[in-house]
């Protein structure tokens, strides 16, 4: 279901710090014209850890409405909790989303069987797709492929976004996970790679201000087009590294503010692009030719 370019969208706020819903509906809308591939609510692009329920629930709604059924949305409802999570997972299902995103419990660390049990609870108290995040650098815990490999065999466990900045887990995920889990690159520089390496598609920030531009880049690294993707690849590198000169998505939120779409308001405890740093921003995305 989830294939190519999908946005971990942005969470827009305005300057008072509530989420501004005409900002993610504008977002949503221009994204879908400019052919994204599928849209993630509530990861971790989108502030999550810093949005109360009710406003997880409200975004996702959001994006559910704006996307009106012309691509398939996802939305991140994992915790550090087990319960938590289940309780999260199931009112996020009720709104009509097409899967879950679920991250490794950050901040205590299960072990391989702690996270087996995890992702196992949630997948079993709901009735959709779920798909496990990877991403050691934010939540200090990784998931082994094979703790990936036992998790494909849950009917309902889809597959994996890896953001463990390895392209060569894709080729082991693709040898030890189950025939049709999905695969999907959590890091923007090496997603080509891992797409001619087997991977369905792409979790994307810079898609955020790049969709027509991130969803060519899989269509030809996935379709064994290696010559155009190369050359759109070396035109996005700026970006991507440009994308990460603070935490993410502080530099994304400025660029899309200098495309006049958001606000670049962030909450606290993150802040907004550093003052020095966004002429380098700029020239960048002037460069390739996104402002």
């Amino acid at each position: 279901m989830f294939t190519g370019a999908v946005t971990a969208l942005v969470t827009p706020f305005d300057r008072e710090g509530e989420v501004d819903l005409k900002a993610l509906s504008r977002l949503v809308h221009w994204q879908v014209e400019q052919g994204i591939d599928g849209l993630l609510a509530c990861g971790c692009t989108g502030e999550a850890a810093t949005l109360k329920e009710s406003e997880r629930l409200e975004v996702v709604k959001a994006v559910l409405e704006a996307a009106d059924g012309k691509v398939p949305v996802m939305a991140g409802t994992g915790t550090n909790g087990t319960s938590s999570t289940i309780d999260l997972s199931v009112k996020v299902s009720d709104l009509g989303v097409d899967g879950l995103l679920l991250i490794t419990p950050y901040y205590n660390k299960p072990t391989a069987e702690g996270q087996f049990r995890h992702f196992t609870a949630v997948a079993d108290a709901v009735d959709l797709p779920v798909y496990v995040y990877n991403v050691p650098g934010r939540t200090g815990a990784s998931i082994e492929v094979s703790t990936a490999a036992e998790l494909s065999e849950h009917p309902r466990i889809a597959g994996i976004k890896d953001a463990a900045g390895s392209a060569e887990r894709v080729t082991a995920l693709r040898r030890s996970c189950a025939d049709g889990f999905s695969v999907l690159s959590g890091d923007d520089p090496i997603a080509m790679a891992q797409a001619a390496l087997g991977a369905d598609g792409v979790v994307s920030v810079t898609s955020n201000v790049a969709p027509a531009e991130m969803s060519e880049l899989m269509e030809a690294a996935g379709g064994g087009d290696l010559e155009r993707a190369r050359g759109i690849q070396q035109r996005l590198y700026p970006v991507f590294k440009a994308l990460f000169l603070q935490t993410n998505p502080i530099p994304v939120k400025c660029a899309l503010s200098m495309k006049g779409m958001i606000d670049n308001s962030l909450r606290l405890p993150l802040v907004p692009l550093a003052e020095e740093l966004r002429p380098r921003l700029r020239s960048v995305l002037e460069e390739a030719g996104l402002v």
